[in-house]
């Protein structure tokens, strides 16, 4: 049964007459009666009493009118969500990012998406780019923002900041009055960590400095961070993109060597391309890192 044949069912129901119903469809009387023969058989019974002046329902045809109706509804609802998620008028993004991306590059990014296209429903999730991973293998998420690297068996990648390490200290700080420092300087000092694999790559610098870190406390909150480095809790190995905004309690001190990087990539399944809503939130993003000056 195709939704064409409904649509004739429907109109020679409405004009009782195949020749009338024929013209309204621009489509020859032969073939709209056998396609009506062919939904019949299908069927196993006849939908109309075919008269001389007149074609009238039978029993058969006045159970499946409303029916074919409902069906041919539905199928004209279903056509509109797909055009409102393809020109980005309806349905939902759910994007999975690690935090120094949720926290200092998305906010700006998800106020324009949501004030270009107000009918997309958008919902982050934000963790580590493990967790980041998992989601959108899974399907979770429609796109991810996560710290490289990433499986290249799962996902399609597209690398958008490659950045330095910095380190945060404390205003009261001798070191932040300093331009630069070497890791090896700061072995005598005590550090808050921020978790995930920034860590990872600060914990792994450090030891090839010659030193292990006495770190004081771990959080993978950027803002909890902060906010132990302007207590004069410790100083914080970190991505340059989570030093944005920093608070005038903090200031920031170059690590000249050894020269720590990474890359973050967003990422989605290999096996799909990226929906128009993941499309349109990934180029807003890397037009906003162009402007910053920020490049892959």
């Amino acid at each position: 049964m195709e939704l064409y044949q409904l649509g004739y069912f429907l109109e020679i129901a409405r004009q009782r007459s195949f020749t009338r119903a024929a013209g309204r469809l621009r489509m020859a009387q032969p073939a709209l009666s056998q396609q009506m023969k062919n939904l019949e058989a299908e069927l196993g019974t006849p939908l109309f009493n075919r008269g001389r002046k007149e074609v009238q329902l039978t029993a058969a045809g006045k159970a499946f009118l409303p029916r074919a109706e409902g069906l041919l509804i539905q199928a004209e609802a279903a056509r509109a969500v797909v055009s409102d998620v393809a020109q980005l008028r309806g349905g939902r993004l759910t994007i999975a990012a690690i935090p120094s991306v949720s926290a200092c590059l998305l906010p700006e990014v998800i106020h324009t998406f949501s004030r270009q296209h107000s009918g997309v429903a958008l919902q982050l999730i934000e963790d580590s780019s493990e967790h980041v991973a998992d989601c959108v293998e899974s399907g979770q998420a429609d796109i991810g923002f996560l710290q490289l690297p990433a499986s290249k068996s799962a996902f399609k990648t597209q690398t958008i900041i490659t950045e330095s390490f910095i380190l945060l200290v404390a205003k009261s700080h001798a070191l932040s009055r300093q331009a630069g420092v070497t890791l090896r300087q700061l072995s005598g000092e005590s550090f808050v960590f921020y978790k995930g694999r920034a860590r990872d790559t600060a914990l792994e610098s450090c030891r090839k400095a010659g030193f292990e870190p006495r770190i004081v406390c771990e959080s993978g909150e950027l803002e909890t961070v902060r906010a132990l480095v302007a207590a004069g809790l410790g100083l914080a190995i970190v991505p340059r993109l989570a030093a944005a905004s920093l608070p005038a309690s903090i200031r920031t001190v170059a690590v000249r060597e050894p020269r720590m990087e990474r890359q973050i990539a967003a990422v989605w399944q290999k096996s799909s391309a990226l929906s128009p809503a993941a499309a349109t939130l990934l180029k807003l993003t890397t037009d906003l890192l162009s402007r910053r000056g920020i490049t892959p």
